[in-house]
Parts: structure tokens; C-alpha cells; sequence
């Protein structure tokens, strides 16, 4: 089987594992310590690749624009995602929130570039909202977290994640379209850095343990994900398989809580089971007709 018809399918399975990561990593190191080094490593492999490829560099403008784009696309995102892993929400459920990023770019794209959802676009949007209230039920109502302080909190800081990589994207959409990806990998790289590595000095001890565990977690992160996943993404843009790598971004929440469930002991419940199956329909009502306008969030 050719790396064409596999490319996809490779692409979301190495996507997926990135809640697994977030949540192996939290165990050796403080989230955004641990982000600060991958983003200065992925920054730095994206800067090597580009010089040994001799890419174009954009103009000051795009620079500017692709620096920005990387506080939200990386920076904000994956620190609130991470931070919340690492405060207590399962990497399953992240997962399913994740699912919420074309949904919510959807809903915000009418606002922000002028697209009109039709009904059944409404109707998954809806679905989707649904779905995630179903599958964080359980541990909202824990008798362990009966204040909602320890469950609320990181679950609403992961949706407000969801919501910066929403803009991020819808922002790459209407003001990156053209040039190199990988230096505007770069640049992103380096903007999520310029972001997050203020967060690790105020905010945490730069605590990471130097496992070799945390050292396989934060090479995974690093070449599996950041340069693995956007590479198979360059391949797919070139031959022009982005929309068949999204139709199978709905097979994302199943694996993530697959892979939980074998990496953590995640329980497969059967609110998550059924929060994820309404999470899928609704994605798929919600994007069915614009499968390439959506880049997958990454971990």
C-alpha cells in the first residue's frame, strides 16, 4: 500500500496520541516547563530543515502575522490544554473537547469571515455541545469533586484552549494563505515560545525530572508530533489529501480514549461511549461539505 492511501490514516493515528503525551508528560514534568523546551527544540528542527532546504523566508508583515498566529495556534492553546491535563481532566475527554474546534470554528466563522451555516450545520453544532456535556457528566457530578473547583476549572480552561486554537485557525485561514509551511512552522514555533516560556518562569519551578521516560515523552513531542504530524500534513496539502485526512479527524476522540484507556486505565464508560458517538455525528453534520477549511488542533 502506497504512502498516499496510508498518509491519512497514519496522520490521525499520530495525531491521537498527543492527549496521551500531554498526560504521560504531566507525570515528569510542570506543563508549561515541559512546552518551553519542546517549542525551543521544534523551533530550533523546523529552523534546520528550512535552512537545508534553502525555504523562503515571508515578508515582515507575514512574519509578523505568523508570530501571532503562533500565540494562539500553539501558545494559548496547548498551555491551557496541558495545564488542564495535568489539573485532572482525563486525556479521553480532552479528546472530545478537541472534537469541539470545528465546531466552534464553524460557529465563529459567520462573524469572523462571513460564512452562513445551514441547518444541519446548526443542528451538529448543537449535537456537539451535547456530546460534551454528556461525556464530562460523570466527573462533574463526582461526590469527589462535589465543589466543581477541582472538575469545572480545568474542563472550562480546556474549552477556552479549544477557543484560541478556533481563532488561531480561522486567523491562519483569512491571513496566511500563501507561503512556505515551514517557515511559518517556524515562526509559530517561536511565537508559542515568546508565550509560554514567561508562563513557566512566573508561574512554576521548571521542574522536569529528567526520566528517561520524560525524555521519550518530549522527543515524541518533538519529532513524532511537531515535525512528524506537520510534515505528513505538508504531504497531504501537496497531494491534495487534506479533506480525506479530515473526514478522518472524526475518528480522533474514539482513538484518544483508546489509547487512554491502554496507556492510563482511562475507564471507557458508557457517558464517554455515548458523548463521543454524539460528538462524531455532530462534527460530521458540522463539516461534511467543508472538510479542508479545518486544520486539526494539535497536542
Amino acid at each position: 500500500m502506497s504512502l498516499d492511501r496510508l498518509a491519512p490514516a497514519v496522520f490521525v493515528l499520530l495525531w491521537s496520541t498527543g492527549w496521551v503525551v500531554a498526560k504521560y508528560a504531566s507525570l515528569h514534568s510542570e506543563p508549561f516547563t515541559f512546552l518551553s523546551i519542546r517549542y525551543a527544540l521544534s523551533a530550533a528542527a523546523f529552523l534546520a530543515l528550512c535552512l537545508v532546504v534553502r525555504a523562503q523566508w515571508p515578508s515582515r508583515p507575514a512574519t509578523l502575522r505568523a508570530v501571532y498566529s503562533g500565540f494562539f495556534l500553539h501558545g494559548f492553546y496547548l498551555a491551557g490544554l496541558w495545564w488542564a491535563i495535568a489539573n485532572g481532566v482525563p486525556a479521553g475527554i480532552s479528546g472530545i473537547i478537541a472534537a469541539l474546534q470545528p465546531l466552534l470554528t464553524a460557529m465563529a466563522a459567520p462573524f469572523l469571515i462571513g460564512e452562513r451555516l445551514q441547518q444541519a450545520q446548526k443542528l451538529g453544532l448543537a449535537l456537539g455541545f451535547i456530546g460534551i456535556a454528556i461525556a464530562v457528566s460523570p466527573k462533574l457530578l463526582d461526590p469527589a469533586t462535589a465543589d466543581l473547583t477541582h472538575a469545572a476549572l480545568p474542563l472550562a480552561i480546556n474549552l477556552v484552549a479549544m477557543a484560541s486554537v478556533t481563532y488561531g485557525t480561522l486567523y491562519q485561514k483569512k491571513h496566511l494563505q500563501s507561503g512556505d509551511l515551514r517557515t511559518i512552522a517556524t515562526l509559530q514555533y517561536i511565537g508559542a515560545l515568546i508565550l509560554i516560556l514567561p508562563l513557566s518562569l512566573i508561574f512554576e519551578h521548571q521542574h522536569f525530572d529528567g526520566a528517561a521516560q520524560a525524555y521519550g515523552a518530549l522527543a515524541w513531542s518533538v519529532f513524532g508530533l511537531s515535525m512528524g504530524g506537520v510534515g505528513l500534513l505538508l504531504h497531504l496539502i501537496r497531494r491534495g489529501q487534506v479533506s480525506r485526512a479530515a473526514s478522518l479527524i472524526y475518528l480522533m476522540p474514539p482513538a484518544v480514549a483508546l489509547e487512554a484507556f491502554i496507556a492510563f486505565g482511562e475507564p471507557l464508560t458508557l457517558p464517554l461511549i455515548v458523548g463521543t458517538v454524539v460528538v462524531v455525528t455532530g462534527v460530521y453534520l458540522t463539516n461534511r461539505k467543508a472538510f479542508s477549511e479545518h486544520r486539526p488542533a494539535e497536542v
